[in-house]
């Protein structure tokens, strides 16, 4: 005789589990509830074990490639009674993926698919909006199980149904895996997954999750803080920042959208008088762009400058990049901040390279912390594929994102962070 438990939310699942295994000639044994399994245990809802037992002589009618057709009939008709109760009679079939790729771990499709999830979940939750949605995300579906059953289909046999993993469970690790490949910090992605965990529902599809998640993320970094006209003039910008992070460059980008596209009046400062090939840099820049430019070596200096272009919509003052450890340059930067008169406006980007590793970064901004009220912009995210320290420096600090740069390009290379697609790539999608 053949004994064997199955695990389901339900009594009619789990016999349904067994039946598709054993047969319909089983002999139901017991029936007690258990505690959710799984590496997460997030839905931490109580699950029915049956045990049950068939007679040897009948060999099993089904071999594991027929169990997984005899699931995925099952999952097909789960989406058919869910589109059947948003008002369609025939959502669409599951679409199967052949391949995937190293820059999604979803399927070379993932891109596309995960941007019919954001279009719809931006839109309000409407009858009609849940049919597409259904519609769209049940080829996601797909795919994921595609993918699990790639990875376990060797070592099924072997595997009790009671230790298999649920389908969300499945999902939120594979969320949780995608986040740290990204180098989101540990202590975020394990913030994020208890969220996932909080709101998640019994029987809830994983894609309502995704689109839960896509959601919740971009609201975390909020809205781009760019730089804006002011009503009053002169507009004082400061770009601070370590050394190597690329400031000059990106403030003749600013410099040159600013003047082409938006045609507003520029002039350009600098204060790094430590680099002579910077100044030199910048200088160049500005004859090009047919904008004033000076050089400063005081306070007096800079607050002349500011009197001088007191009728110019934007003054872009370029800060001596210096190491964490130099509280000299340090406070010589802040004293030049802090001279602005209180009555002009002013603003500060603190300009970090995306490539840095995550340690040095908070290194960084602890040394900045006294810089009061400031913004983040990130450079050469052309020179990497991993893009978590946006999110775990929104995260540790709090400010907004208000530029990312990505090459060397003036003024090309340079746009103001877009919250969506930084957290389409953070979930697996290419740029």
């Amino acid at each position: 005789m053949i004994i064997k438990k199955f695990t389901a939310k339900t009594e009619e699942a789990a016999i349904a589990l067994a039946k598709a295994e054993l047969g319909e000639n089983i002999v139901i044994m017991n029936v007690r509830t258990v505690s959710a399994r799984g590496f997460f245990g997030f839905l931490k809802k109580q699950q029915v074990e049956v045990t049950v037992a068939r007679e040897e002589g009948e060999r099993y009618s089904q071999t594991i490639a027929e169990r997984r057709v005899s699931e995925e009939s099952s999952l097909r008709e789960t989406f058919r009674q869910v589109a059947k109760a948003a008002g369609t009679d025939k959502p669409a079939e599951p679409s199967t993926v052949s391949s995937r790729t190293s820059a999604s771990p979803l399927g070379s499709n993932f891109d596309k698919r995960l941007e019919d999830i954001v279009n719809i979940s931006r839109a309000e939750n409407s009858s009609e909006n849940h049919k597409l949605l259904v519609q769209k995300l049940d080829s996601l579906q797909s795919m994921i199980e595609k993918k699990f059953q790639e990875e376990e289909e060797e070592s099924l046999p072997e595997i009790e149904p009671e230790e298999e993993d649920s389908e969300m469970v499945r999902f939120v690790k594979l969320l949780y895996n995608t986040m740290l490949e990204n180098e989101v910090s540990e202590q975020y992605a394990n913030q994020i997954i208890d969220e996932v965990e909080k709101n998640a529902k019994v029987n809830q599809p994983f894609d309502h999750a995704l689109a839960d998640v896509y959601q919740k993320l971009i609201l975390k970094f909020g809205k781009a803080a760019p730089i804006e006209k002011k009503e009053k003039t002169p507009h004082v910008v400061f770009l601070v920042g370590p050394t190597g992070v690329g400031k000059t460059t990106t403030i003749a980008k600013l410099a040159s959208r600013f003047k082409l596209d938006q045609k507003w009046k520029v002039a350009l400062l600098t204060a790094d008088t430590y680099r002579i090939a910077a100044a030199e840099q910048l200088r160049i820049y500005a004859t090009i762009l047919e904008v004033p430019f000076r050089v400063i070596y005081s306070v007096e200096e800079l607050q002349k400058g500011i009197r001088d272009f007191e009728n110019y919509d934007l003054i872009l003052v370029d800060m001596a990049g210096h190491s964490p450890q130099n509280p000299a340059l340090r406070e010589m930067m802040y004293t030049f901040i802090n001279a602005v008169d209180e009555d002009i406006e002013k603003e500060v980007h603190l300009v970090l390279s995306a490539t840095t590793k995550y340690k040095d970064l908070l290194n960084i901004v602890d040394a900045y912390a006294d810089l009061g009220e400031y913004k983040i912009i990130f450079t050469k995210l052309d020179e990497t594929d991993k893009i978590g320290n946006l999110l775990n420096l929104k995260l540790h600090t709090g400010v907004s994102l208000s530029y990312v740069t990505c090459g060397q390009n003036v003024p090309d290379d340079i746009e103001v962070f877009n919250p969506q697609k930084t957290v389409k790539q953070l979930l697996g999608g290419k740029n």
